[in-house]
């Protein structure tokens, strides 16, 4: 498969997949999680979809980013968490549910506020040279059809067979992630020495976006009264985001390969910062805290 099948249909096909991954682990008892941790939900929720994208424009404004690097920040930044995040917060020893209903949550509101973002992105940032326009309605029916329906086919398999959902949901992440890796390699070998120079100029962006992802979460949420467990989890979806989502959104709506750079580096970084993550938490105890908290 060459590149252009591989983004035309490889990345669709597998954040799809992905998506039924997602929801394969789902029951509609997870979602109780909304109620029982309203704060947990509504300030994971709110820095995911608002204070993590603005935090996008003021590190592509402070940094001087070229318009392309910039929009396609802000594209990652408004980004959901992946459903890599579930796995991550498991093994720090987070709170999986909280985790789970953060990620279905955000991918949700997603449909309707990254196209808001990347059109508001597309407008400020462009110049003379830079005249994409993000195709709002094909957007909001893309995201619908590769999050909404694969997340109800996969509860629904879980629901009438749960065998074949414990088995695919390790097969169908797999994949996934394999594709993700073969966008980012194939990327990096198309742009060729430009991939350095905007790997320069945007790697630093990507970096402290993440950093302070994770410190909005470990941090605020300890300040707004969060246990040790739901901090550590709402900063693990703040930091481990839908890497094929923003890859999707910049090389097959956008078609733009500058664009999608940012969420390139950002796949590759959050795994380094999402192990990390693990390690602290393991160390300091953070699943075993929850009754002192």
């Amino acid at each position: 498969m060459d590149q252009a099948s591989l983004v035309e249909i490889g990345l669709p096909a597998a954040l799809f997949l992905i998506m039924v991954g997602m929801g394969l682990t789902l029951t509609p008892k997870d979602f109780r999680e909304v109620l029982i941790a309203p704060r947990a939900t509504v300030y994971g929720l709110a820095a995911q979809i608002i204070l993590l994208p603005l935090v996008g424009v003021g590190l592509a404004m402070a940094l001087d980013l070229s318009p392309a690097l910039a929009v396609g920040l802000v594209i990652i930044a408004a980004c959901p968490g992946g459903t890599t995040s579930n796995l991550f917060a498991f093994l720090g020893r987070g709170d999986v549910a909280l985790s789970i209903v953060l990620t279905v949550a955000a991918s949700l509101v997603t449909v309707v506020t990254l196209p808001m973002f990347t059109s508001w992105a597309l407008g400020h940032f462009r110049d003379s040279d830079l005249v994409l326009e993000l195709p709002v309605l094909r957007t909001i029916l893309t995201l619908v059809v590769i999050i909404l329906v694969p997340v109800g086919i996969g509860m629904t398999i879980r629901h009438f067979r749960q065998d074949w959902a414990v088995k695919g949901e390790k097969l169908v992440s797999v994949f996934g992630l394999l594709v993700l890796v073969a966008v980012i390699a194939m990327l990096l070998v198309d742009l060729g020495a430009e991939a350095l120079v905007l790997l320069r100029q945007g790697g630093a962006a990507v970096i402290l976006l993440n950093l302070i992802g994770l410190g909005l979460g470990l941090f605020g949420g300890r300040l707004i009264g969060l246990s040790r467990p739901q901090a550590f989890t709402v900063a693990i979806e703040l930091g481990i985001k839908n890497g094929t989502l923003g890859l999707m959104v910049t090389l097959t709506l956008l078609q733009s390969d500058a664009m999608s750079v940012p969420a390139a580096v950002y796949g590759v970084m959050m795994f380094l910062f999402g192990f990390l993550m693990i390690g602290y938490s393991r160390l300091t105890g953070i699943g075993r805290s929850s009754s002192a908290s």
